[in-house]
């Protein structure tokens, strides 16, 4: 992509509206406490003290908007604590540069790090760094330091007592994952209906899987409904996936592709209705109709063989789910399903626990090639390069310039540039919007709070429909806190809105100057997804060899490991998409047609999990030699895809032969076809990334010139074919 079409790109990102669920209970109660913050300083003490108590309770009311599985009011008690460590540790050395600026950068390069726990740590760390930049600027003292850093603490305090008193969909979020979760295997069903080979993300099941790890004291209240359906979405899966696939499943014409139809088409209703059940908390209902295609009738089933087994496996999981889901019963009184009450529960470390976790996590990420370590070191640079450029221009207020670069920049370079983009058009509605509201209500301290306090809840309604809205309330709540001060708008306007552009510039500039690209990583993702794959594979295979509890767990730990390098080559190469470079190691058009391929092996894998034998096996010899073949080869593969050689899959081609030619099991037959749907789309894989060695020479000159075609057709129209060189 080239840079022009990339801004283009930047531009529709950051200006986007983002369809999603208000939440204006939640916005009401953090607002309610910025007010009594606000409220009870102004009232109690002057000002500033105010403005320190409204930094505080904002940030930590935002704070807990964000996607994140711990209870709110920590959140909220964290990021009050954060807030006032930086204001005090800012205020002991910003008497000299000398001291503050090593500080300020430590700080920040802290900050950036801090992503590599997760997102919600590194947005938390980041307003951090704005915090002490901001606050350095009030006290006047040491003393006076700590009563900032204290009753900015106390905004924290008075957002956690708020939610501890007003619970608001205390499990919401938890519901919803799951919910989500369940629905996307409804949706999944139904397109099966129509297309027996469609693909199915299993970034929902992720989800659902995260939110369900929980601290024990979070075990201790989590509803009963919330231990269950999780797995059953799991294990439905791969079932739904074989009953429709004409291969291993219904045939593909005929009454069994209508009894499969429908069959798909119920259990599509029963999953939405569990869906329903679990987000708000109400009992299931569930069409009759439904009900009654899922009843299968011994003497007139239609289904035979795999087909008919899964038919059988999907019913029960059905009726699993209404159980645990309390078809029909009253709130309060779900009934236990069978085997949970001994379950143990994915545990997620407490918050001083989680020390030795975020340690290992930052280690993994101290290389220079990590975008993690590049996005900490341009944050430590920005931030200190644009709070040097800002106190040498004759504007007050230089500090806005590195807050607006350190809030909008992100490890990656579309969300960096498009957040900047964002800020700069809400910041300029923002305070146009509050000049007109100043102008007319004056510089009183108390008549500003109140539309500061509206701007805050407004801003927090808005969090998730884009960057660009909330921050324009978020401007318009920034001038009316410093008119509450006594600031003059005249001065306030025309400053912020130069000094966030300096500061969205100064961001910009730094990922070009010290860029940490996706598209020369790609190789290396597939690679990664490509070895996870093989061993999740191979780890059926086993399962099929001996069925035992450990080759289970293996198979488990194998998918899981799949997903997650599934979903990181996926992130990865949504990146490089949009990143304004050239193609590096595989062109588009490869990447796209091995990710297809890919996704294929995995299918195959995955129908080949829904038939793993309950009892043992009679092809222990031939699955256990295939499942050796298998990681062997795809290993070697992965190896080969890195350092740009053409992938061979020789000892799968012996295994499969061997197998082909011994007695086969019961059942056997169906497996055997499952592994050459795998062989096939390793060929297939094989084609994507093979290349000659003129192609590996020319490859990506052709992709330019692909690109460069492609782009002159869409501005010029249809013209004369040129000839390539």
């Amino acid at each position: 992509m080239t840079w022009l079409r990339a801004f283009g790109e930047v531009v529709r990102s950051g200006l986007k509206i983002e369809e999603t669920r208000l939440e204006p209970l939640l916005a009401l109660r953090a607002a309610a406490g910025l007010a009594i913050v606000i409220g009870a300083t102004l009232w109690l003490a002057s000002p500033a003290y105010a403005a320190s108590a409204a930094l505080g309770a904002y940030s930590a009311g935002g704070a807990t908007f964000q996607r994140t599985w711990r209870p709110r009011k920590v959140i909220a008690l964290g990021t009050g604590a954060a807030l006032a460590l930086s204001t005090f540790v800012g205020y002991l050395a910003a008497g000299r540069l000398v001291t503050f600026l090593p500080l300020l950068a430590v700080w920040a390069f802290a900050a950036g790090m801090a992503w590599a726990v997760g997102s919600t740590a590194g947005i938390v760390a980041a307003t951090t760094v704005g915090s002490m930049l901001v606050t350095i600027t009030l006290p006047t003292s040491t003393g006076r330091a700590l009563e900032h850093a204290g009753i900015i603490a106390l905004g924290g305090v008075i957002q956690a007592v708020l939610i501890l008193l007003f619970p608001i969909r205390r499990w919401g979020a938890h519901r919803d994952a799951l919910a989500d979760a369940l629905a996307a295997m409804a949706d999944y069903a139904r397109r099966l209906r129509h297309d027996p080979t469609a693909p199915f993300d299993p970034e929902p099941l992720m989800t659902a899987r995260d939110a369900a790890a929980v601290t024990p004291s979070q075990a201790r209240t989590r509803p009963l409904v919330l231990h269950g359906p999780r797995g059953l979405a799991e294990r439905i899966r791969p079932v739904v996936a074989a009953l429709a696939d004409p291969d291993v499943g219904a045939p593909a014409e005929g009454p069994g592709r209508d009894r499969a139809r429908e069959l798909l088409d119920a259990a599509a209703d029963v999953l939405d209705a569990v869906a329903r059940s679990i987000r708000r908390g109400t009992p299931v209902e569930v069409r009759p109709e439904s009900m009654d295609v899922l009843r299968l009738n011994e003497k007139h089933e239609v289904l035979e063989g795999p087909a008919r087994q899964a038919a059988e496996r999907l019913v029960e999981l059905l009726g699993e789910a209404l159980e645990i889901a309390g078809s029909g019963c009253p709130p309060g009184r779900t009934p236990t399903p069978p085997g949970l009450a001994g379950d143990r529960f994915m545990v997620r470390p407490t918050m001083l626990r989680l020390v030795p976790v975020v340690v290992r996590a930052v280690r993994r990420e101290l290389r220079p090639d990590s975008p993690v370590f590049r996005h900490a070191v341009r944050l430590a640079a920005v931030a200190t390069v644009g709070y040097l450029i800002a106190a040498r221009l004759p504007l007050g207020h230089g500090y806005w310039a590195p807050i607006a670069s350190v809030m909008v920049m992100r490890p990656d370079f579309h969300r960096t540039y498009a957040r900047a983009v964002a800020r700069l058009a809400g910041t300029l509605v923002g305070v146009a919007l509050a000049t007109g509201v100043v102008r007319a209500l004056g510089t009183d301290a108390h008549l500003s709070a109140v539309p500061a306090i509206v701007s805050a809840g407004l801003s927090y309604t808005l969090n998730r429909t884009g960057y660009a809205y909330s921050q324009c309330f978020t401007a318009a709540y920034v001038v009316f806190l410093l008119g509450m001060g006594g600031q003059a708008w005249e001065q306030t306007v025309p400053e912020r809105v130069v000094l966030t552009l300096l500061g969205g510039a100064l961001a910009m500039l730094a990922y070009v100057v010290y860029p940490a690209w996706e598209t020369p990583r790609l190789p290396g993702r597939l690679a990664d997804w490509l070895a996870a794959d093989g061993r999740y594979a191979a780890a059926v295979l086993r399962s099929h060899a001996r069925p035992t509890r450990e080759h289970r767990a293996d198979m488990r730990r194998a998918l899981l490991a799949s997903r997650d390098a599934r979903a990181a080559w996926q992130k990865a190469y949504e990146q490089a998409r949009r990143e304004p470079v050239g193609p590096r190691g595989l062109t588009s058009r490869e990447a796209e047609d091995a990710q297809e391929a890919l996704k294929r092996f995995g299918r195959a894998a995955m129908l080949m999990e829904s038939h793993v034998p309950r009892a043992d096996s009679r092809f222990a010899s031939e699955a256990e030699r295939l499942a050796e073949a298998l990681e062997a080869d795809t290993e070697q593969a992965a190896e080969d895809v890195r350092e740009h050689r053409n992938p061979d899959w020789g000892r799968v081609e012996e295994a499969l032969h061997a197998w082909q030619g011994s007695a086969l099991g019961t059942g056997s037959p169906v497996v055997r076809r499952e592994a050459e749907l795998e062989k096939r789309a390793l060929e297939d894989l094989a084609t994507a990334v093979s290349r000659t060695p003129l192609e590996r020479d020319v490859g990506s000159a052709r992709e330019e010139q692909r690109v460069r075609a492609t782009l002159a057709a869409e501005d010029d129209g249809p013209g004369p074919a040129h000839p390539g060189g």
